[in-house]
């Protein structure tokens, strides 16, 4: 039976990758932060069955410690933080936990003398400059246009640097936008539903956005949780792309979104200019040709099915909250 280390294990990702584990077998131990003592989160039903280790990204001893703790076969890194909004106004927490925390988890890894196969989450943000260069493969130049892109592109090279100079198995990711109805409120897609939910049940009238013609490469996250572990069983470590290959604007999801509930987004989505980046991605749209070749996985949750898995979950959700508010 294997050991697999998650960090990031709380989230959306680490969440859906520790119930694949557990079902494949595996003794799944997960990085808990000590401030979010008892925010389980999306793990709850799955708790009992992982061992939770206190530590954090940016506590060097503490890494060492949670991965000597789990003698890991494989790490999967999939703590970040993630949201490319927030990178521009905490740019140092952003280095520190997506760029220096990689680092001092293969430094870890180095100084403990252990060879576990390590994962790396990248973002297909490390191509946000490349407009009019679409879709994006893992021959695409990087140029990062957010502190969460330049952490990412440190990430990944420091991955490479360790692959190369001391033959560590250190596998990446570049992992094209993944929704599911386990995201966080701050992230687009899930403002976007929630906000259906709550303007279907009259409880708001209208949902603030920025540049909604912003177009992106969407995929549901339960998906892309088994791209990861191919890409981690695979006999080298490598780069892939994980992508649908087809992007729709951020117009295409309130459409798809507010349809389902038979409202028409043009009455209720308003553009406020505080929501607009600094520095607007316009285009991103992944190849996942190497992977589908190489891998043998392909996203089988179309763009359509993932907008009603999340706007269903966020009516049920929104309905029991107010219902329990209200009694």
């Amino acid at each position: 039976m294997k050991n697999a280390f998650i960090t990031g294990i709380t989230g959306q990702d680490g969440s859906f990758l520790a119930e694949l584990l557990l079902a494949k077998d595996y003794n799944v131990f997960g990085l808990k932060r000590r401030t979010s003592s008892n925010n389980l989160g999306h793990i709850s039903p799955i708790a009992k069955n992982i061992t939770l280790i206190d530590g954090d990204m940016c506590d060097y001893k503490s890494l060492l410690n949670a991965i000597e703790i789990a003698k890991p076969d494989e790490i999967y890194n999939l703590a970040a933080q993630s949201n490319v909004g927030v990178s521009f106004t905490q740019p140092s927490y952003t280095l520190d936990v997506n760029a220096r925390g990689v680092l001092y988890l293969l430094e870890a890894v180095k100084n403990l003398g252990i060879k576990p196969r390590i994962y790396q989450a990248s973002t297909s943000e490390l191509f946000g400059g490349v407009e009019g260069t679409a879709p994006q493969n893992e021959r695409t130049p990087f140029t990062p246009k957010s502190p969460y892109g330049l952490s990412k592109l440190y990430a990944h090279e420091v991955m490479h640097m360790y692959r190369d100079a001391y033959d560590m198995f250190t596998c990446i990711g570049i992992l094209f936008n993944h929704e599911s109805e386990r995201r966080g409120i701050e992230f687009v897609t899930r403002k976007i539903t929630n906000a259906v939910a709550k303007i279907h049940y009259k409880l708001d009238d209208k949902l603030l956005l920025g540049n909604i013609d912003a177009k992106r490469d969407w995929g549901y996250a339960k998906d892309y949780v088994e791209a990861i572990y191919k890409i981690i069983q695979y006999n080298k470590p490598d780069d892939f792309v994980i992508a649908t290959g087809i992007n729709y604007s951020v117009r295409d999801f309130c459409d798809l979104a507010f349809s389902h509930v038979k409202l028409n987004y043009l009455d209720y989505v308003k553009i406020d200019e505080r929501y607009v980046r600094k520095l607007e991605v316009n285009v991103l749209q992944g190849d996942p040709a190497k992977v589908k070749n190489i891998l043998n996985w392909e996203s089988t949750t179309n763009f359509e099915e993932l907008v009603s898995i999340m706007v269903e979950h966020d009516l049920k959700d929104v309905y029991n909250l107010f219902n329990l508010i209200r009694h």
